[in-house]
Protein backbone atom coordinates (compact mmCIF):
# COMPACT_ATOMS: atom_id res chain seq x y z
CA UNK A 1 0.00 0.00 0.00
CA UNK A 2 1.44 3.25 -1.12
CA UNK A 3 1.78 6.48 0.99
CA UNK A 4 -1.16 7.99 -0.57
CA UNK A 5 -3.29 4.97 -0.84
CA UNK A 6 -3.20 5.25 3.04
CA UNK A 7 -3.30 8.18 3.52
CA UNK A 8 -7.18 8.04 1.46
CA UNK A 9 -7.75 5.55 3.97
CA UNK A 10 -6.94 7.68 6.99
CA UNK A 11 -9.10 10.61 5.38
CA UNK A 12 -11.98 8.33 4.98
CA UNK A 13 -12.05 7.47 8.73
CA UNK A 14 -11.45 11.03 10.28
CA UNK A 15 -14.16 12.59 7.93
CA UNK A 16 -18.00 12.00 9.61
CA UNK A 17 -20.61 9.85 7.41
CA UNK A 18 -23.70 8.83 9.24
CA UNK A 19 -26.31 7.76 7.13
CA UNK A 20 -27.67 10.22 5.31
CA UNK A 21 -25.09 12.74 6.37
CA UNK A 22 -22.45 11.63 3.65
CA UNK A 23 -21.43 14.50 1.84
CA UNK A 24 -18.27 15.36 3.93
CA UNK A 25 -16.51 11.98 3.48
CA UNK A 26 -18.02 11.54 -0.04
CA UNK A 27 -15.97 15.37 -1.29
CA UNK A 28 -13.00 12.86 0.05
CA UNK A 29 -14.38 10.39 -2.31
CA UNK A 30 -14.89 12.70 -5.20
CA UNK A 31 -11.65 14.11 -4.49
CA UNK A 32 -9.64 10.94 -4.75
CA UNK A 33 -11.67 9.20 -7.54
CA UNK A 34 -10.70 12.06 -9.73
CA UNK A 35 -7.17 11.33 -10.31
CA UNK A 36 -7.99 7.83 -11.66
CA UNK A 37 -11.44 7.84 -13.06
CA UNK A 38 -12.57 9.04 -16.15
CA UNK A 39 -14.95 10.23 -14.98
CA UNK A 40 -16.97 11.19 -11.32
CA UNK A 41 -20.38 11.59 -10.64
CA UNK A 42 -23.15 11.96 -7.57
CA UNK A 43 -26.56 11.26 -8.24
CA UNK A 44 -29.61 12.23 -6.80
CA UNK A 45 -29.07 10.27 -3.64
CA UNK A 46 -25.85 11.06 -3.01
CA UNK A 47 -24.21 7.92 -4.27
CA UNK A 48 -20.61 9.07 -5.91
CA UNK A 49 -20.19 7.06 -9.07
CA UNK A 50 -16.86 6.61 -10.51
CA UNK A 51 -16.47 5.39 -14.07
CA UNK A 52 -13.93 3.79 -16.15
CA UNK A 53 -13.98 2.83 -19.95
CA UNK A 54 -17.34 3.25 -19.63
CA UNK A 55 -20.41 2.93 -22.08
CA UNK A 56 -23.71 4.33 -21.87
CA UNK A 57 -25.57 2.66 -19.65
CA UNK A 58 -28.58 2.29 -21.60
CA UNK A 59 -26.98 0.32 -24.12
CA UNK A 60 -25.15 -3.11 -23.77
CA UNK A 61 -22.63 -2.96 -25.99
CA UNK A 62 -20.15 -3.81 -22.95
CA UNK A 63 -20.79 -5.46 -20.11
CA UNK A 64 -21.51 -3.29 -16.91
CA UNK A 65 -19.36 -4.07 -14.03
CA UNK A 66 -20.37 -2.49 -10.64
CA UNK A 67 -18.30 -2.49 -7.63
CA UNK A 68 -20.06 -0.94 -4.39
CA UNK A 69 -18.60 -0.14 -0.76
CA UNK A 70 -20.96 2.00 1.60
CA UNK A 71 -19.63 5.03 2.62
CA UNK A 72 -22.04 5.16 5.83
CA UNK A 73 -21.45 5.05 9.26
CA UNK A 74 -23.71 4.44 12.14
CA UNK A 75 -23.88 7.49 14.57
CA UNK A 76 -27.31 9.37 16.07
CA UNK A 77 -29.20 12.49 15.79
CA UNK A 78 -29.78 14.62 18.26
CA UNK A 79 -33.83 14.73 19.49
CA UNK A 80 -33.70 16.59 22.42
CA UNK A 81 -32.30 18.76 24.28
CA UNK A 82 -33.25 19.05 28.55
CA UNK A 83 -33.32 22.77 30.62
CA UNK A 84 -29.35 21.69 32.18
CA UNK A 85 -28.37 21.26 28.53
CA UNK A 86 -27.53 17.71 27.98
CA UNK A 87 -27.86 16.08 24.65
CA UNK A 88 -29.98 12.55 23.93
CA UNK A 89 -30.09 10.93 20.70
CA UNK A 90 -31.76 8.57 18.34
CA UNK A 91 -29.81 5.82 16.99
CA UNK A 92 -28.36 6.20 13.21
CA UNK A 93 -27.86 1.84 12.99
CA UNK A 94 -27.72 -0.43 15.44
CA UNK A 95 -25.48 0.15 18.21
CA UNK A 96 -24.87 -2.03 21.58
CA UNK A 97 -25.33 0.60 24.63
CA UNK A 98 -22.85 -1.00 26.32
CA UNK A 99 -19.77 -0.41 24.19
CA UNK A 100 -20.94 3.44 24.56
CA UNK A 101 -20.63 4.07 27.89
CA UNK A 102 -17.73 6.57 28.42
CA UNK A 103 -16.65 7.21 25.13
CA UNK A 104 -15.86 10.74 23.54
CA UNK A 105 -18.35 11.50 20.88
CA UNK A 106 -18.72 14.77 18.39
CA UNK A 107 -21.79 16.39 17.57
CA UNK A 108 -21.60 17.70 14.01
CA UNK A 109 -22.85 21.25 13.52
CA UNK A 110 -23.21 23.94 10.69
CA UNK A 111 -21.05 25.82 12.32
CA UNK A 112 -18.38 22.91 13.13
CA UNK A 113 -17.89 20.29 15.26
CA UNK A 114 -18.71 20.02 18.88
CA UNK A 115 -17.03 17.90 21.26
CA UNK A 116 -18.90 15.82 23.77
CA UNK A 117 -19.55 12.52 25.92
CA UNK A 118 -21.57 9.83 26.20
CA UNK A 119 -22.28 8.83 29.89
CA UNK A 120 -24.48 7.61 32.55
CA UNK A 121 -23.96 8.21 36.35
CA UNK A 122 -21.27 7.19 38.36
CA UNK A 123 -20.71 2.87 38.71
CA UNK A 124 -20.75 4.67 43.00
CA UNK A 125 -24.09 6.16 42.44
CA UNK A 126 -25.52 2.93 40.60
CA UNK A 127 -27.85 1.28 43.14
CA UNK A 128 -27.55 -2.63 43.28
CA UNK A 129 -30.34 -3.41 41.29
CA UNK A 130 -29.10 -0.66 38.62
CA UNK A 131 -25.96 -2.51 38.35
CA UNK A 132 -27.24 -5.53 37.30
CA UNK A 133 -29.35 -3.94 34.40
CA UNK A 134 -28.18 -3.66 31.01
CA UNK A 135 -28.11 0.50 30.07
CA UNK A 136 -30.30 1.30 27.73
CA UNK A 137 -29.88 4.21 24.77
CA UNK A 138 -32.75 5.77 26.25
CA UNK A 139 -30.59 6.36 29.65
CA UNK A 140 -27.68 7.25 28.09
CA UNK A 141 -26.80 11.55 27.13
CA UNK A 142 -24.47 13.39 25.55
CA UNK A 143 -22.96 15.95 27.70
CA UNK A 144 -20.43 19.40 25.98
CA UNK A 145 -20.14 20.58 29.03
CA UNK A 146 -22.76 23.37 28.40
CA UNK A 147 -24.19 25.51 31.44
CA UNK A 148 -27.90 25.21 30.10
CA UNK A 149 -30.60 24.81 27.66
CA UNK A 150 -30.25 27.98 26.18
CA UNK A 151 -26.42 27.72 25.37
CA UNK A 152 -26.34 24.42 24.25
CA UNK A 153 -29.51 25.48 21.82
CA UNK A 154 -26.34 28.21 20.35
CA UNK A 155 -24.59 25.74 19.19
CA UNK A 156 -26.88 22.42 18.63
CA UNK A 157 -29.63 22.06 16.63
CA UNK A 158 -32.20 19.51 16.65
CA UNK A 159 -31.40 17.12 13.75
CA UNK A 160 -27.33 17.65 13.92
CA UNK A 161 -25.67 14.30 13.26
CA UNK A 162 -23.39 12.53 15.99
CA UNK A 163 -20.53 10.36 15.95
CA UNK A 164 -17.75 8.74 18.41
CA UNK A 165 -14.58 10.85 18.18
CA UNK A 166 -12.99 9.79 14.99
CA UNK A 167 -9.55 8.59 14.05
CA UNK A 168 -7.11 5.98 12.79
CA UNK A 169 -5.07 3.75 15.39
CA UNK A 170 -1.61 1.99 13.79
CA UNK A 171 -1.21 -1.06 15.94
CA UNK A 172 1.26 -4.32 15.83
CA UNK A 173 1.01 -6.99 12.98
CA UNK A 174 -0.13 -4.45 9.63
CA UNK A 175 -3.79 -4.04 12.26
CA UNK A 176 -5.32 -1.11 12.51
CA UNK A 177 -8.50 0.30 14.45
CA UNK A 178 -11.05 3.01 14.23
CA UNK A 179 -14.44 3.65 14.22
CA UNK A 180 -16.33 2.97 11.13
CA UNK A 181 -14.15 0.50 9.21
CA UNK A 182 -17.83 -0.64 8.40
CA UNK A 183 -17.14 0.24 5.95
CA UNK A 184 -14.95 2.85 4.94
CA UNK A 185 -12.35 -0.41 4.41
CA UNK A 186 -14.79 -2.02 1.48
CA UNK A 187 -15.41 1.76 0.01
CA UNK A 188 -11.17 2.13 0.32
CA UNK A 189 -11.11 -1.41 -1.45
CA UNK A 190 -13.25 -0.18 -4.21
CA UNK A 191 -11.90 2.50 -5.35
CA UNK A 192 -8.18 1.14 -4.82
CA UNK A 193 -9.52 -1.65 -6.82
CA UNK A 194 -10.44 0.59 -9.54
CA UNK A 195 -7.14 2.67 -9.60
CA UNK A 196 -5.20 -0.82 -10.00
CA UNK A 197 -7.10 -2.21 -12.42
CA UNK A 198 -5.34 -1.82 -16.72
CA UNK A 199 -6.93 -2.94 -19.93
CA UNK A 200 -9.88 -2.72 -19.12
CA UNK A 201 -12.38 -4.61 -21.61
CA UNK A 202 -15.49 -3.70 -19.95
CA UNK A 203 -17.12 -0.83 -18.32
CA UNK A 204 -16.47 -0.11 -14.28
CA UNK A 205 -18.49 1.64 -12.10
CA UNK A 206 -17.09 1.98 -8.54
CA UNK A 207 -19.41 3.60 -6.38
CA UNK A 208 -19.50 4.73 -3.11
CA UNK A 209 -23.36 4.02 -2.05
CA UNK A 210 -24.96 5.25 0.88
CA UNK A 211 -27.42 4.71 3.69
CA UNK A 212 -26.34 1.20 3.65
CA UNK A 213 -26.60 0.88 7.53
CA UNK A 214 -30.54 1.60 7.23
CA UNK A 215 -31.74 -0.10 4.76
CA UNK A 216 -29.44 -1.04 1.84
CA UNK A 217 -30.93 2.40 -0.20
CA UNK A 218 -27.90 3.54 -1.64
CA UNK A 219 -27.01 0.41 -3.29
CA UNK A 220 -30.84 0.05 -4.50
CA UNK A 221 -30.78 3.38 -6.14
CA UNK A 222 -27.39 3.60 -7.85
CA UNK A 223 -27.67 -0.23 -9.43
CA UNK A 224 -31.21 0.81 -10.82
CA UNK A 225 -29.42 3.54 -12.51
CA UNK A 226 -25.98 1.76 -13.45
CA UNK A 227 -28.16 -1.50 -14.89
CA UNK A 228 -24.73 -3.37 -14.12
CA UNK A 229 -24.56 -7.12 -15.53
CA UNK A 230 -22.33 -8.02 -12.58
CA UNK A 231 -21.98 -6.48 -8.91
CA UNK A 232 -19.55 -7.31 -6.82
CA UNK A 233 -20.25 -5.63 -3.15
CA UNK A 234 -17.51 -5.37 -0.43
CA UNK A 235 -18.13 -5.06 3.37
CA UNK A 236 -17.35 -6.44 6.39
CA UNK A 237 -17.56 -9.63 7.86
CA UNK A 238 -16.99 -10.72 11.92
CA UNK A 239 -13.33 -11.97 12.32
CA UNK A 240 -13.90 -14.88 14.96
CA UNK A 241 -10.53 -14.80 15.77
CA UNK A 242 -11.13 -13.62 19.34
CA UNK A 243 -12.32 -14.93 22.46
CA UNK A 244 -16.13 -16.05 23.02
CA UNK A 245 -16.90 -16.62 19.20
CA UNK A 246 -18.00 -19.63 18.19
CA UNK A 247 -16.27 -20.59 15.25
CA UNK A 248 -18.70 -23.80 14.42
CA UNK A 249 -21.61 -20.85 13.89
CA UNK A 250 -19.97 -17.59 12.41
CA UNK A 251 -17.08 -19.91 10.48
CA UNK A 252 -13.57 -19.47 11.05
CA UNK A 253 -12.32 -16.15 9.71
CA UNK A 254 -8.84 -14.35 10.92
CA UNK A 255 -7.31 -11.25 10.01
CA UNK A 256 -4.21 -11.01 8.01
CA UNK A 257 -5.78 -14.31 6.13
CA UNK A 258 -6.57 -12.57 3.20
CA UNK A 259 -10.55 -11.34 1.76
CA UNK A 260 -13.17 -13.72 2.74
CA UNK A 261 -15.15 -14.73 -0.37
CA UNK A 262 -18.76 -15.73 0.41
CA UNK A 263 -20.77 -18.42 -0.98
CA UNK A 264 -24.31 -18.93 -0.95
CA UNK A 265 -28.10 -17.49 -2.63
CA UNK A 266 -27.30 -13.95 -2.62
CA UNK A 267 -24.24 -14.85 -4.63
CA UNK A 268 -24.04 -15.87 -8.26
CA UNK A 269 -21.82 -19.29 -8.34
CA UNK A 270 -20.07 -17.82 -11.86
CA UNK A 271 -19.07 -14.93 -10.05
CA UNK A 272 -17.94 -16.74 -7.09
CA UNK A 273 -15.72 -19.49 -8.67
CA UNK A 274 -14.48 -16.99 -11.08
CA UNK A 275 -13.22 -14.80 -7.74
CA UNK A 276 -11.82 -18.09 -5.94
CA UNK A 277 -9.59 -19.11 -9.37
CA UNK A 278 -8.42 -15.16 -9.86
CA UNK A 279 -7.27 -15.58 -6.69
CA UNK A 280 -5.49 -18.77 -7.03
CA UNK A 281 -4.00 -17.69 -10.30
CA UNK A 282 -2.54 -14.79 -8.75
CA UNK A 283 -1.13 -16.02 -5.64
CA UNK A 284 -3.73 -14.08 -4.24
CA UNK A 285 -4.63 -15.06 -0.10
CA UNK A 286 -8.33 -15.18 0.60
CA UNK A 287 -10.76 -17.05 2.99
CA UNK A 288 -14.29 -18.72 2.72
CA UNK A 289 -17.55 -17.95 4.10
CA UNK A 290 -21.16 -19.08 3.62
CA UNK A 291 -24.24 -17.02 4.37
CA UNK A 292 -27.71 -19.56 3.76
CA UNK A 293 -29.96 -16.51 2.92
CA UNK A 294 -29.64 -12.56 1.66
CA UNK A 295 -27.07 -11.19 3.28
CA UNK A 296 -26.88 -7.96 4.99
CA UNK A 297 -25.07 -6.00 2.80
CA UNK A 298 -25.01 -4.12 -0.85
CA UNK A 299 -25.07 -7.58 -2.38
CA UNK A 300 -28.31 -8.11 -1.27
CA UNK A 301 -30.12 -5.09 -3.02
CA UNK A 302 -27.84 -5.08 -6.09
CA UNK A 303 -28.66 -8.89 -6.67
CA UNK A 304 -32.29 -8.55 -7.15
CA UNK A 305 -31.80 -4.99 -8.96
CA UNK A 306 -34.07 -4.86 -11.81
CA UNK A 307 -33.86 -7.91 -14.25
CA UNK A 308 -30.92 -9.55 -11.37
CA UNK A 309 -27.27 -9.05 -11.77
CA UNK A 310 -24.89 -11.64 -10.91
CA UNK A 311 -23.68 -10.55 -7.78
CA UNK A 312 -21.13 -11.42 -5.27
CA UNK A 313 -19.51 -10.46 -1.93
CA UNK A 314 -15.96 -10.07 -0.97
CA UNK A 315 -15.60 -9.05 3.07
CA UNK A 316 -12.71 -7.54 5.03
CA UNK A 317 -12.72 -9.15 8.25
CA UNK A 318 -13.62 -7.39 10.97
CA UNK A 319 -13.04 -7.47 15.29
CA UNK A 320 -15.28 -5.63 17.39
CA UNK A 321 -17.56 -4.51 14.48
CA UNK A 322 -19.84 -1.96 15.13
CA UNK A 323 -18.08 -0.31 18.05
CA UNK A 324 -14.98 2.43 18.78
CA UNK A 325 -12.78 0.21 18.07
CA UNK A 326 -13.26 -1.87 14.84
CA UNK A 327 -9.91 -3.31 13.87
CA UNK A 328 -9.08 -4.69 10.61
CA UNK A 329 -5.75 -5.76 8.86
CA UNK A 330 -3.73 -3.27 6.12
CA UNK A 331 -2.94 -6.55 4.50
CA UNK A 332 -6.49 -7.75 3.90
CA UNK A 333 -7.80 -4.97 2.36
CA UNK A 334 -5.12 -4.45 0.26
CA UNK A 335 -5.15 -7.92 -1.04
CA UNK A 336 -8.82 -7.31 -1.40
CA UNK A 337 -7.89 -4.44 -3.91
CA UNK A 338 -5.78 -6.56 -5.95
CA UNK A 339 -8.63 -9.49 -6.13
CA UNK A 340 -10.98 -7.13 -7.49
CA UNK A 341 -8.64 -5.23 -9.91
CA UNK A 342 -7.32 -8.50 -11.19
CA UNK A 343 -11.05 -9.61 -11.75
CA UNK A 344 -12.49 -6.89 -13.11
CA UNK A 345 -8.94 -6.69 -15.63
CA UNK A 346 -9.42 -10.36 -16.84
CA UNK A 347 -13.18 -9.69 -18.28
CA UNK A 348 -13.20 -10.27 -21.88
CA UNK A 349 -16.63 -8.81 -21.87
CA UNK A 350 -18.31 -11.99 -23.59
CA UNK A 351 -18.72 -14.00 -20.55
CA UNK A 352 -21.67 -15.52 -19.52
CA UNK A 353 -22.14 -15.52 -15.94
CA UNK A 354 -25.97 -17.50 -16.04
CA UNK A 355 -26.24 -20.28 -13.40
Amino acid sequence: MDDNSLQFLKDLLSTPSPSGFERPVQDIVRKYAGTFADSVSTDLHGNVIATKNSDDKNSDSKLRVMLAGHCDQIGFLISYIDGDGYLFANPIGGWDPQNLVGHRMTVWTSAGPVAGVIARKAIHLLTEEERKQVVKLKDLWIDIGAKDKAEAESVVRIGDPVTLQLGFQAMRNNLANAPAMDDKCGLWVIMEAMRRATNLRVALYSVSTVQEEIGLRGAKTSAYGIRPHVGIAVDVTHATDCPTVDKKQEGDIGLGKGPVIYRGPNMNPVVVERLFETAKAKEIAVQASASGRATGTDANTMQISRAGVATGLVSIPNRYMHSAVEMISLTDIDRAADLLAQFVSDLNGDEDFTP
